[in-house]
């Protein structure tokens, strides 16, 4: 089993970002969990009704194809044969993720689809549950917070690079209920490792972060941390 770097927050901290950035100067692999469970939301939308039994959900899961591909350094998500890395970018889809994410059957079997792909590489995983319940023993883990106004300004500003029109308001609103879900869901609950380091990301830029996290990584191979 390689190196595992654990990097939990909420949604907006910078999380993905910082991790790919970390993974890319390290030479490890990346893994957006997250677009896991954005690609099994994007399958539940795809339901004409919304499977409500514990067996109608684990029916769907498990009839789920999910594949992730390392193309070019880049992870992609594929759903049932179909590159979805794309088209599960969306406010939509990150608020129906949230949701899905609820639910024991999903997070069961994407848990142990992470943790399988963890085992054979040197790895920077990044989540809402990663240093708790998919790497407890991961090598370095870092729990990412921000302000919220500063995590909505960032969304802001990701989704209007992509040409879209977003509304402040309705991000901090998004922000907020997804906070709430995250953290008060009975299943694997957003919360910090009890041993992992807190980075508060409000005033950091992305270099100063991810200068941290190697700064950090280095004091865990010299067995100084």
């Amino acid at each position: 089993m390689g190196f595992q770097i654990a990097i939990d927050g909420p949604a907006g901290a910078g999380k993905s970002t910082i991790a790919k950035m970390v993974a890319n100067r390290l030479g490890f692999t990346y893994m957006d969990t997250g677009a896991m469970y954005r690609a099994v939301g994007l399958l539940f939308d795809a339901q004409e009704k919304f499977p409500e039994s514990s067996e109608e959900i684990r029916k769907v899961c498990d009839a789920a194809d999910i594949d992730i591909r390392f193309i070019d350094g880049s992870q992609r998500i594929f759903l049932n044969g179909k590159d979805v890395s794309d088209v599960i970018r969306t406010e939509h889809a990150g608020n129906t993720a949230s949701y899905v994410s609820t639910f024991p059957e999903v997070r069961t079997r994407l848990v142990a689809l992470q943790q399988e792909l963890s085992r054979t590489c040197d790895v920077v995983m990044d989540g809402r549950d990663i240093g708790t319940v998919v790497l407890p023993n991961a090598d370095l883990k870092i729990f990412m917070e921000a302000d919220i106004l500063v995590r909505a300004q960032r969304r802001f500003d990701q989704l209007a690079e992509k040409g879209e029109t977003p509304d402040m308001e309705q991000i901090i609103k998004d922000l907020e209920a997804r906070d709430h879900q995250d953290r008060n869901r009975a299943v694997s609950p957003l919360k910090q490792a009890d041993d992992a380091i807190l980075i508060d990301t409000s005033d950091m830029d992305r270099e100063e972060v991810t200068e941290e996290i190697l700064r950090l990584y280095k004091k865990v191979k010299d067995g100084a941390l």
